[in-house]
């Protein structure tokens, strides 16, 4: 695997996958290729996600949420899915991980924050994963 590609997916891509996403693109460069997706992509991106990654120096307010497609899937190599249950659909072949985070919808942005801080950790424990 000389640049894996890694998939976050959920199924609004509003708030979770968005956040994994800008967090592995800051820190793997383009050492690895990102993509994120939703099932049934919401309309927008979550505002409070927006804002709390705003708080750490991510600008993620030109992005749009992005329906699945198989082609998406079938280029990565690193499959991870987010409170998807059975909304989301498995590709034979590739390497799955799911992450049980809670849905930032609704939440507070205290509460968002935190949710924010818990992906980050997980996508640096990613990043050495992936690239030793």
């Amino acid at each position: 695997m000389t640049q894996p590609q890694v998939m976050f997916l959920c199924v609004h891509n509003a708030g979770r996958s968005q956040m994994a996403a800008a967090f592995l693109e800051r820190l793997a460069g383009d050492r690895i290729r990102v993509i994120s997706a939703g099932s049934a992509p919401g309309e927008q991106l979550n505002p409070a996600v927006v804002s709390a990654l705003l708080e750490v120096d991510i600008d993620i307010r030109s992005n749009t949420p992005k329906k699945l497609t198989d082609e998406m899937a079938l280029e990565s190599d690193v499959i991870i899915t987010m409170g998807c249950g059975d909304a989301c659909p498995v590709y034979p072949g590739k390497k799955y991980m799911d992450w049980e985070l809670t849905d930032p919808a609704g939440k507070s942005i205290d509460e968002v924050r935190a949710i924010r801080d818990d992906i980050e950790a997980r996508v640096r424990g990613l990043v050495d994963e992936l690239l030793p």
